[in-house]
């Protein structure tokens, strides 16, 4: 018979290699997948031994398939009947369109059509149709004007080798896991006494696993319970028993004699090892940070998945890397595998892979390389940050930047304590071939107000110049995501990092993180009860306040540092306010202005934002201060559109804080936008109406080039102070116009 196994694009030749040394015959490796030829026996071999393969299926005919009326004549001419017995249900699942046949569904339940009809008047009987859970899977693969018709005889993936139920997380996908290990050599390494592999990957990995079931030749297809093969019409039992026999009887017994080495950094061992047990493997495996100087291993492969690293997470990429580097260098390992998204590996190994594999894990391409390490390393650049400490670079020069954060720090650091504040701008283009800022922040515990000893480092890449070498920046944005938390003493787990894109509607981020529930602050008329902080979440000090900031999922962390000498401008605003001493927030983002307020003894607070998340988490600021009841209240809503509104009712406050976006055009603010230049005088003029007689509104902008249009808001009789130099934190003195800020009040004559 004919059959062909499907595999991730970029599979195909190790596939090939692998289907080859199970003796199985006419290999031919095509576009996504790998054909051959031979009994039911071979397909079945596949089927449990493969690591690498998607699925098997069995060719049942190949017809002609340039329109719908061709497609169901060649499938209705099939004898289904051999393939699909009597009671057992079907599904059909196609891909691939052409010209004529644009959609797969449609070829799927063209394909269906002709296979009732088929069986209706070959056997007089219905098949059952169960698209969920199919008894036999009917597969349609369109190319061109041509179908190819088969029964795959898998089911679920071969991919779900069913250890993932065992206890163990999973990171790599097992067959991506065992690319690697084939791109490495490791089928031919584990056969060896002493063989070693060292699984360095910063996050739990499969490939410990894979390369447990390789070592010890341990079928990953005995691990499953179901297969789509045994109600196939043409299955033959003896020819399957007598395959699952053969697999097991190719077990190794003494694979234990093959040690598999983790690195320290993710603390999975004893999951690692209950996972192998689940799949019936005693394979030895150690974690790095408890052998001894004496007992460090030599030889061997090094294997490192980095596959989910994102930008943002470049400070652990580079952290692993040089990790790598040292380790490769420490045991003279003879090959490095890496999963990865670029090119760094390239650059800290100093030597091009060996092999490449290119191909895409879900959305994203991924590369796997496998590099010879015969040779000296090259040697990376070193900079000194301590006596004891010293770091790789890829630039050389990058040692002006580790001289320059190191006197930035002291000295910030210094102003800090004198002005008891945790959270800081460390760094901000100080050098301008190293544009980035560095923002230091310090965890608070809840209970007591003081520091917890937590410290994350946020830094935000500018986009650089179309001019530079984008290799060139990304390198020394490596080299800062290295220097920076060794200087600064933070954990490089707890460096987070965002790319700033020149747009419109502001900068734009992303990554993720994890968050402990905060105990309530003590302080008057603060709640007993705990208010939990949101996934992702830490809680940091301000001004004797509380606030949670997320450094994972959000376009910012949750807290304007520059503006923190305006919050507590807010604050003593609050505290002279007479009268009603009601605190309107507008764009209010995480309420942090609203907490200040509420500090400076505001009785009514009203919170005002369009997004829901941003309210909910601005009422846990309040909550985590104490502030909560039903004089403050929040409120979701188009700003602009509020604020108009309520003017025509009788509805005014004391005291107003309004720092507007410089761009937006939410969905929610139907087809209207909101340009900050363009629309600030009348929003100005209405936030003015809002204004008891005596009220004062703070106005905050971050458009470097704004400009009030101050013609027009005298004429309504409104008056504007700038405090923009009043409102700068020391730490934001490098960028003065990182916002403006200004004074509204009504003129005597209104």
């Amino acid at each position: 018979m004919e059959f062909y196994t499907t595999c991730p694009t970029g599979f195909e030749r190790l596939l090939a290699n692998e289907l080859l040394s199970m003796d199985t015959p006419r290999v031919r490796p095509l576009q996504g997948q790998v054909a051959f030829e031979g009994p039911t026996s071979s397909a079945f071999r596949v089927c449990l031994r493969s690591h690498l393969a998607s699925r098997v299926v069995a060719v049942v005919a190949r017809r002609s398939a340039a329109d719908a009326d061709e497609l169901y004549d060649g499938a209705r001419d099939v004898e289904w009947e051999r393939h699909i017995p009597e009671g057992a249900t079907f599904a059909v699942f196609a891909s691939g369109t052409n010209e004529k046949l644009r959609n797969s569904q449609f070829v799927a339940l063209r394909t269906k059509d002709a296979l009732v009809d088929h069986m209706m008047s070959a056997t007089g009987r219905r098949p059952m149709v169960d698209a969920r859970r199919p008894d036999v899977r009917v597969v349609a693969r369109l190319s061109k004007t041509h179908v190819t018709l088969g029964i795959d005889l898998v089911g679920d993936p071969l991919f779900m080798r069913g250890y993932q139920h065992a206890g163990a997380t999973q990171g790599l996908r097992p067959d991506y896991a065992a690319a690697l290990l084939s791109l490495g050599g490791w089928q031919a390494t584990c056969q060896k006494d002493g063989a070693l592999l060292v699984d360095a990957s910063p996050t739990p990995s499969t490939i410990a696993i894979e390369a447990g079931l390789l070592c010890a030749h341990k079928a990953p297809g005995l691990l499953r319970v179901r297969w789509g093969l045994r109600r196939w019409g043409l299955f033959d039992e003896q020819a399957w028993d007598d395959e699952v026999e053969a697999a097991r009887n190719q077990e190794r017994t003494d694979a234990d004699a093959r040690l598999l080495v983790t690195c320290e950094a993710s603390g999975r061992v004893s999951r690692l090892r209950n996972a192998l047990r689940a799949c019936g493997l005693d394979v030895g495996i150690r974690s790095l940070s408890r052998i001894s100087a004496d007992e460090r291993p030599t030889g061997g492969i090094v294997a490192c998945d980095l596959s989910h690293a994102t930008d943002a997470d470049l400070a652990q990429e580079a952290a692993t890397l040089a990790a790598v580097q040292r380790l490769a260098d420490d045991m003279d390992a003879t090959r490095v595998s890496m999963a990865s998204r670029d090119a760094l590996a390239k650059a800290y190994l100093g030597r091009e892979p060996q092999q490449s594999v290119h191909t895409r894990l879900g959305q994203q391409d991924l590369t796997l390389d496998a590099f010879d390490m015969a040779g000296k390393l090259a040697t990376l650049a070193r900079v000194s940050l301590t006596p004891d400490t010293e770091v790789p670079v890829l630039v050389p020069t990058s040692d002006q930047f580790a001289a320059r954060l190191r006197k930035a720090a002291k000295l910030r650091a210094k102003w800090a304590r004198r002005e008891e504040v945790s959270c800081y701008r460390v760094y901000d283009t100080d050098l301008p071939d190293y544009a980035v800022s560095i923002d230091l922040y310090q965890g608070t515990d809840p209970a007591t107000g003081m520091s917890d000893g937590r410290r994350w480092l946020l830094v935000s890449e500018y986009a650089a110049p179309k001019g530079i070498d984008p290799t060139l920046a990304q390198s020394r944005l490596v080299d800062v995501l290295t220097i920076a938390p060794v200087v600064l003493d933070v954990n490089p787990r707890d460096v987070y990092l965002r790319v700033r894109r020149k747009a419109r509607g502001g900068s734009q981020y992303a990554q993720e993180a994890k968050g402990v529930p905060p105990r309530p602050r003590g302080n008057s008329g603060r709640k007993d009860a705990p208010t939990p902080i949101a996934p992702g979440g830490h809680l940091i000090d301000e001004g004797g306040l509380a606030f949670e900031v997320n450094f994972s999922s959000y376009l910012d962390c949750g807290i304007f540092l520059d503006h923190r000498t305006t919050r507590a401008m807010l604050r003593e605003m609050a505290k002279q306010t007479k009268g009603s001493k009601r605190f309107l927030n507008l764009f209010a983002y995480t309420g942090t202005a609203t907490c200040y307020a509420a500090d400076g003894g505001a009785k009514h607070t009203t919170t005002v934002d369009l997004s829901k998340t941003y309210l909910d988490w601005a009422r846990r600021n309040m909550a985590h201060n104490g502030f909560v009841g039903i004089e403050h209240e929040y409120v979701q809503a188009d700003v602009v559109r509020w604020v108009n509104e309520q003017r025509h009712t009788k509805n005014r406050w004391d005291l107003i804080f309004c720092d507007v976006p410089t761009f937006s055009n939410s969905s929610r603010m139907g087809r209207r936008s909101f340009d900050v230049q363009r629309d600030h005088a009348e929003l100005i003029i209405d936030l003015s109406r809002l204004l008891t007689r005596d009220g004062t509104c703070v106005f905050s902008c971050n458009l470097r080039t704004f400009k009030p249009d101050l013609q027009t808001l005298g004429r309504a009789g409104v008056e504007l102070e700038d405090i923009t130099d009043k409102t700068i934190p020391e730490d934001f003195s490098r960028n003065r116009r990182i916002h403006h800020a200004f004074l509204v009040r009504r003129s005597s004559q209104v």
